[in-house]
């Protein structure tokens, strides 16, 4: 889900636009039934009145906003089959991971453009830099790393994440994943003079969407992908429970 963010070149509209008791947040709708991206327009509620939104004084330094999520995929093979599928990453990852742009790193990393999301009228077009460690024990470990000749401006992204192999059945094995992150946004002042915990909980809410879109889209593909390169019919379960 690291560098999971560009703010550089992006261009951003000083229009914050708020009503009394809500405010409009754009961001791109990654669905999980769906490959194509499409805008969606998503409210916010918020008990702060107009002429109490904007603070005198704008927050300084950066915002930071967190995510944990844990998940799992189900694989209808022996675990021997499904480390060999994960070991040779560099055969699937850029695919399944469309309709992100994807642009390999060495040999075992991959940067990412995510998409375009959104808040306040500010605009982030997200994109990071992660490396596969090799696997330790049953467990693959991915990580943030810069992309070179790439410096991102006004964020920092901390990604970490562990897919563990746990074998179910004897012929069924569950990639359990578990991920951390943490996106460090610098605002521009129009939106620092917004309530600090409005900002908070906006962008919070926003980058767990983000990741469960991103995430679900992923997983369905990789199984998708994994059990045809096996000549296994699968049917994703869309109603599974995630966290």
């Amino acid at each position: 889900m690291k560098n999971l963010s560009v703010i550089g070149n992006s261009k951003y509209r000083q229009t914050a636009n708020y009503t009394k008791n809500a405010f409009i947040m754009v961001a791109n709708n990654w669905e999980c039934q769906s490959l194509e991206r499409t805008e969606s327009v998503l409210l916010v509620g918020s008990s702060v009145a107009v002429d109490e939104t904007l603070s005198k004084k704008s927050h300084s330094g950066p915002s930071k906003f967190y995510s944990h999520h844990q998940d799992c995929m189900e694989m209808y093979a022996p675990i021997e089959k499904v480390a060999e599928y994960l070991n040779s990453h560099s055969s699937w990852f850029a695919h399944c991971a469309e309709p992100m742009t994807v642009q390999p790193l060495g040999d075992n990393g991959y940067g990412l453009v995510i998409g375009r999301f959104g808040a306040f009228g500010y605009e982030v077009e997200p994109k990071i830099g992660l490396e596969l460690l090799d696997p330790q024990e049953g467990k693959y470990r991915i990580r943030t790393i810069p992309i070179q000749n790439y410096q991102a401006p006004g964020y920092h992204v901390d990604y970490n994440a562990c897919m563990e192999l746990v074998e179910s059945l004897p012929e069924m094995t569950r990639v359990e994943w578990e991920l951390d992150l943490m996106v460090e946004l610098h605002f521009p002042s129009f939106i620092k003079r917004l309530p600090n915990s409005l900002i908070q909980s906006t962008g919070d809410r926003l980058l767990n969407q983000i990741v469960r879109q991103v995430s679900c889209r992923l997983t369905r593909k990789v199984q998708e992908d994994f059990h045809q390169s096996l000549g296994i019919p699968f049917l994703v379960n869309s109603k599974k429970k995630r966290h």
